[in-house]
């Protein structure tokens, strides 16, 4: 029977598709996709680093002193939490518990963190924390921490705090995007920018052909989505264009507001992006200027849970189309790729440091059992030792223990600390705070049904695959006590110890 079955070469970790929660893709009617960062990759410090320079120039021409700032595209990455309260950017994990911080670019020492944190967590629905969703927050969260700096130096007179600080950087920056230089900027030298996937058009062709509805719904106006989505898919088409591949196109969406109430609609008629009132909704191969979710629901005659919306903003394109619409969820997560490649690499020695722990938890638990023991005989209570123990045997071990303890640590403490830094060497894994979830994770886990590094890993699991969860572990299972019960048993350690892909 086995031959009946094709052979698979299953992708690289990196290119998979991991599942968070069950999904039969054979249920799903249509599949709707964001533009920025999701069908279309942008060289990320090359498209922020301009981003962060419009900033600049902004806030130059209100008379701010920030001439001479330079972009860094390594200060920060995704999933950071900006403290409006404080001018930190932390690093959460999934209890919102601060494990890394900065004030300003300068990173926390511990003891300097926790005296700030120790009584704080970090909860989203507090204005004083944003979290930073997208990789177009790079160029967000380096400006705010060098402008904190110039506030503590008190270069920046007449601004009123921290909050008041972000407040009038995120003006700017709006104000900047909205001016649309950037964008032309893009749009005139797109090789400069664009990271094309020559494998995106194939796994958007076999969704279609395989009779899924393809939507397009973007928050960028007409004429750049006209312009990026012919430089990025027209080549690779063979003679067709990006447009056949869509039902509908829906451009200046106005997420997350499209997914959560009612507005207007309006049908794009022309190249140029003349518009006409839609009163009727969308219509199949047309292109058409905000509306809603309702809207297109109907023209689908299809709800909740038969479409799937792949984004890569977790407020604007995942949480909201989950929470309001129960419509299914995809993240792309870039990054994936960078830091699984560098937590595959840092395997042989992750194996070592799950050994070495494994030997720490058996010593340290002797060394409490032996306290116990002589805490027990001084106090003359409990249990009565074997004949042969006494308060100096005890001690001796004790000693014993201890040093040993003390030596595994000199191992130990340089594999911890590479461990923690796999992905990026001031923040850590993007998915990872410590030994535990980060914030980020959190957020994946609770909204975003299935995650992936781009779009074209559907190639892998094709449109008719049923992609399951794995079985979610708990403290007490016997895979995760497993180092208490038999010292000699070493519970999986890298990526292998991650939940399986759904390939």
């Amino acid at each position: 029977m086995d031959r009946l079955v094709p052979a698979v070469a299953f992708p690289p970790p990196e290119r998979r598709v991991y599942c968070n929660r069950t999904l039969n893709l054979r249920s799903i009617r249509a599949v709707g996709f964001d533009m920025d960062y999701t069908l279309i990759h942008y060289r990320v410090d090359e498209w922020e680093r301009r981003a962060y320079e419009h900033l600049r120039d902004g806030l130059v021409r209100q008379g701010w002193p920030v001439a001479d700032l330079a972009f860094d595209p390594d200060l920060f990455i995704r999933g950071l939490v900006i403290d409006r309260e404080r001018g930190n950017i932390v690093k959460a994990n999934r209890f919102g518990y601060v494990k890394r911080a900065s004030h300003g670019t300068r990173l926390l020492e511990f003891d300097a963190q926790r005296k700030e944190y120790e009584r704080t967590t970090v909860d989203l629905d507090e204005p004083r924390w944003v979290f930073l969703h997208t990789l177009f927050s790079h160029s967000e969260a380096c400006m705010y921490a060098q402008l904190a700096d110039l506030l503590d130096a008190g270069s920046l007179p007449g601004v009123m705090g921290y909050g008041d600080l972000y407040d009038r950087m995120k003006r700017t920056l709006d104000r900047a995007h909205l001016e649309g230089a950037l964008k032309a900027e893009i749009v005139a030298d797109p090789d400069r920018f664009v990271e094309p996937d020559p494998e995106l058009p194939l796994a958007l062709l076999d969704l279609r052909h395989a009779g899924r509805k393809l939507m397009l719904i973007t928050n960028s106006e007409w004429s750049y989505t006209r312009a990026m989505m012919a430089y990025a898919l027209d080549r690779f088409l063979g003679g067709r264009t990006w447009r056949d591949l869509f039902d509908i196109v829906i451009v200046s969406a106005r997420k997350p507001d499209f997914f959560s109430s009612r507005q207007p609609m309006f049908e794009v008629v022309s190249d140029d992006g003349l518009l006409r009132p839609c009163l009727d909704g969308p219509r199949s191969g047309g292109v058409f200027h905000g509306g809603d979710a309702g809207q297109v629901e109907r023209h689908l005659r299809a709800s909740g849970e038969e479409i799937l919306y792949v984004g890569d903003h977790m407020w604007a394109d995942v949480h909201v189309s989950k929470s309001a619409l129960r419509w299914r969820t995809a993240l792309i997560l870039r990054e994936l790729e960078d830091e699984i490649r560098a937590t595959e690499a840092f395997v042989p020695d992750e194996t070592r440091l799950g050994r070495l722990m494994a030997e720490k938890e058996r010593l340290e638990f002797g060394h409490a059992r032996a306290r116990l023991d002589l805490q027990r005989l001084r106090g003359g209570y409990g249990p009565k030792p074997s004949p042969d123990t006494t308060a100096e045997s005890l001690q001796a071990l004790l000693a014993d223990l201890r040093a040993r303890l003390a030596a595994l640590d000199d191992e130990i403490g340089p594999l911890a600390q590479r461990s923690a830094d796999v992905g990026n060497p001031r923040w850590g894994p993007l998915m990872r705070a410590g030994n535990d979830k980060s914030h980020l994770a959190r957020q994946v886990e609770r909204s975003a049904d299935i995650y992936m590094s781009r779009v074209s890993n559907f190639l892998h699991v094709t449109p008719f695959v049923y992609l399951r969860s794995p079985r979610g572990t708990l403290p007490h299972d016997v895979a995760n006590g497993v180092r208490a019960a038999d010292p000699d048993a070493v519970p999986p350690s890298g990526p292998d110890s991650q939940p399986p892909s759904c390939t």
